[in-house]
This record gives structure tokens, C-alpha cells and sequence, in this order.
């Protein structure tokens, strides 16, 4: 039976609801911990603190943690992960009962939870090759329904039901998300044994097998074409975002209400990316795929600068949000698939901190652009920087050097496999 016809493993679905019902919980709380904060202080500076700290693990630890990742049973790092957020966020949710609620206390919370997630995610992400057999063709059909789950859910659903919630009480998005994350660690615990990581015979230090993950990343030519995308994507995204509002406010005359639609618009498009993600990877092949939607997301910024009314901005961000989704889908699926079992929570972990660290660097560009020329200016910049991308990152991850990598992925996860943890897995030779 061939992998165009096999069906996804029961497991899956287990996977998918657990995601689905946390992805629910932090769009909830996505929502509610910026609006909890604003009831303490009005001081940007510290309402920044407690948004910056949910970023602050992957900058601090990421490598690390996909290091460890890799040391652990993935199962279990899912579902302790989800236990320890659903128990930490009991904290906050006491404190706001209790009205000794604090910044300090938010910032800490806010840490944790992405130092969780953090684990989760990288955790996540070795895992899916190994319930899906590290077929191609069937991690691109998950990621698609994972990643389609996640935007409805933390996108449409969480956040109105966060702002909803935090109106009947301070604790109430905070216990609500407790109990997403509960249930998920038990739909997690009840999911299929994943193979033992392949550890070395003399355990290395952890720094090594770090630094190990980090150097397969940069050595090979698509994993890097792979995790440029996102860091380069990051910087233009966040310039955008930074100024999105006051554009949509001071040139397209958007109110409130307007501007939440507009990002509804994106997300729209995100949900539909995500949708025809593999029908595009069967059609183009997989690198023409990543290199197509690279340039929409460009031409797409480009159109939103360039926007002179409401409607053209929404389609010109739903066309850049389906980009953006179909490569979110496309771009985890190769890596997957790609990437021997015994380095994947470190590869993962060490293209999505090069994302992470690139954020802040967008943020200063589109602030230093708006103010010094115009509002308009960080879109356009935007935009190049974008196509710029496109053009480097073609020819390394284009369709010859995709099939190149698949023909060349060995098996991995056999436990007498010889492999040391530092050592790179032969591969057929890559096409140019």
C-alpha cells in the first residue's frame, strides 16, 4: 500500500485533539495575560517585561532544550510539560483571587510557560516522525490538520474567549487555560510509546550534543535554506506588525473593531495556506512550493504597502497569511522527514531560537524606519527584504535538492544503531 492511500495512525487524532485543546488554552491566555497586566500598571515598559518573557526561553535555552529533548522520551516531555504548565498557571490564577495578582509575578508566569513550551513543542515535533513512520507524504497531511487546528484555535477561538472570560474574573482565563493544559497532558500520556532516542556509548556533555545540532543545521544546505526562511521572514513580519496598526489607523482610517478584522483577514488566509499546503508540494514539488509562497509573502507585503483602502490591505494580508501557512506546513514536513531521529529535537529546537532571535530586530527596524521616513516605509523594506530571501534561499531548498535529501535519509531509531550523537549520516550527494 503506498503512502498516497495509508490513512493516519489513531494516535494522530489523540495528537491532534491534545494541540488543538492547548492551542485553545494559549490563545486564551494570549489574550487575557497582556489585559491582566494592563489592570496592574499602565506602564509600557512594564507591560513589555511581561510580553517579552514568554520569548525569553527559546533566546536563553533553545539549543539546550532541544539537546535534552533529544536525551528524553518525547511522550513523557509532551505530557510532564502540560502537567507542570496546567499546575503553574493555578499560581496566578490564586493570586488574582487572592488580589495580590503583581507584574512580577505575570512576567514569571509568562517565562515559565514558554520555557514550557518550549519543551512541548520541540518535544512535538521529534515525535510526529516517529508516530508516522517518517512518511513524506503523511507528515505533510498532519502538519497541515495541526497547523490549521492552531490557527482556528488560538487564532479565532482563544482570544475573544480570553477578553470574555477575564470579564466574569481575573482567574477565570487563567484556570481555563489550567484545564486545556490538563487535558492535553492526559491525552498526551495515553498516546503511542515513541522509540528511545539513540544515545551514544560514552554520554557526552550537553553543551557537545548542543553544539552538535547546531553545526548539522548550518553544515547542510537545505536544513539552512529551511531555517533562514523563518529568521529572515521573522525580521520583516514584526517590522510590519510593529507599525500594522498605526498604518491601518493613520492611512486606511481603520478603527478598533476594523483593525481586528484585518487581522482576521490573515488568519483566514493562514487557515486556507495550511489547507492546500500538500496539494501545492504534490503539484510543484516541494522546494518550487517553499520558493512560490516565499515570493507571495513578499508580493503580498508589497500590496499592503502600496494599499490605499481597507479591502485591499485584508486581501493583500490573507494572500500573505495562506503564504505564510502553506509554508509552515512545508517547511516542518521536509525537516521531518529529513532529519535523523536522534538530532531532531535539536535541529527543531535551533531553527525556531534563529526565528526567535530574529524578532527583535524587526521590531527595532519597522520603529526606526516609521519614525525616521515613514509609516509606509517599513512595509516596503519589508517587502525586499522578503524577495531579497527568496532569491538566496532558491536554489537552497530547490526540488533537486529536496529529493536529493529524501533518496539520502537513512533510517534511524534502531537501537543498535552505531551512531555517535556528534556524527553527520551519510546522505546522497546534493544537487545545486
Amino acid at each position: 500500500m503506498t503512502s498516497d492511500v495509508r490513512k493516519l495512525p489513531a494516535g494522530f487524532g489523540r495528537l491532534w485533539t491534545a494541540q488543538t485543546v492547548s492551542s485553545l488554552g494559549d490563545g486564551v491566555t494570549h489574550a487575557a495575560l497582556p489585559l491582566l497586566a494592563l489592570t496592574l500598571t499602565r506602564d509600557p515598559m512594564a507591560l513589555a517585561v511581561v510580553t517579552a518573557a514568554g520569548t525569553l526561553p527559546w533566546l536563553l535555552f533553545g539549543v539546550l532544550g532541544g539537546a535534552l529533548v533529544d536525551r528524553w522520551d518525547r511522550r513523557r516531555t509532551m505530557w510532564v510539560a502540560d502537567a507542570a504548565r496546567a499546575v503553574l498557571l493555578a499560581m496566578p490564577a490564586a493570586a488574582a483571587v487572592f488580589d495580590v495578582l503583581s507584574i512580577p509575578l505575570l512576567a514569571a508566569v509568562a517565562f515559565l510557560l514558554g520555557l514550557g513550551g518550549l519543551f512541548f513543542d520541540t518535544a512535538a515535533t521529534a515525535y510526529l516522525p516517529d508516530l508516522l513512520g517518517r512518511d513524506p507524504v503523511l507528515l505533510e497531511r498532519a502538519n497541515s490538520r495541526l497547523r490549521g487546528a492552531q490557527t482556528a484555535a488560538s487564532g479565532f477561538a482563544g482570544p475573544p474567549a480570553g477578553s470574555a472570560m477575564l470579564a466574569l474574573g481575573r482567574a477565570v482565563p487563567l484556570l481555563a487555560d489550567a484545564v486545556s493544559f490538563a487535558l492535553s497532558a492526559v491525552l498526551v500520556r495515553s498516546l503511542p510509546a515513541a522509540p528511545r532516542p539513540v544515545l551514544p556509548k560514552a554520554r557526552e556533555s550537553l553543551l557537545r550534543q548542543a553544539r552538535a545540532g547546531a553545526s548539522y543545521v548550518f553544515r547542510d544546505r537545505l536544513l539552512l535554506g529551511l531555517a533562514l526562511r523563518p529568521a529572515v521572514g521573522n525580521i520583516a513580519f514584526i517590522a510590519v506588525e510593529t507599525v500594522l496598526a498605526l498604518f491601518a489607523h493613520d492611512r486606511l482610517g481603520i478603527d478598533t473593531f476594523g483593525f481586528g478584522l484585518l487581522l482576521t483577514a490573515e488568519a483566514t488566509g493562514g487557515l486556507l495556506g495550511a489547507g492546500i499546503a500538500s496539494f501545492l508540494g504534490r503539484r510543484l514539488g516541494t522546494g518550487t512550493a517553499l520558493t512560490c509562497t516565499a515570493a507571495v509573502e513578499g508580493l503580498a507585503v508589497l500590496g499592503l504597502a502600496t494599499a490605499d483602502n481597507p479591502y485591499v490591505a485584508g486581501l493583500a494580508l490573507a494572500v500573505c497569511g495562506a503564504g505564510m501557512g502553506a509554508t509552515m506546513v512545508l517547511a516542518p514536513s521536509l525537516r521531518q522527514a529529513i532529519v535523523p531521529a536522534h538530532l531532531m529535537g535539536r535541529v527543531a529546537s535551533t531553527s525556531r531560537m534563529l526565528a526567535m532571535c530574529a524578532a527583535p530586530f524587526g521590531a527595532f527596524l519597522g520603529g526606526w524606519l516609521a519614525t525616521t521616513y515613514d509609516v509606509r516605509t517599513p512595509l516596503y523594506a519589508a517587502s525586499g527584504l522578503l524577495l531579497a530571501m527568496t532569491a538566496v534561499t532558491a536554489t537552497m531548498t530547490s526540488n533537486r535538492r529536496v529529493e536529493a535529501a529524501l533518496r539520502g535519509a537513512a533510517p534511524t531509531g534502531s537501537p543498535d544503531d552505531p551512531e555517535s550523537e556528534d556524527s553527520v549520516p551519510a546522505r546522497a550527494p546534493e544537487s545545486s
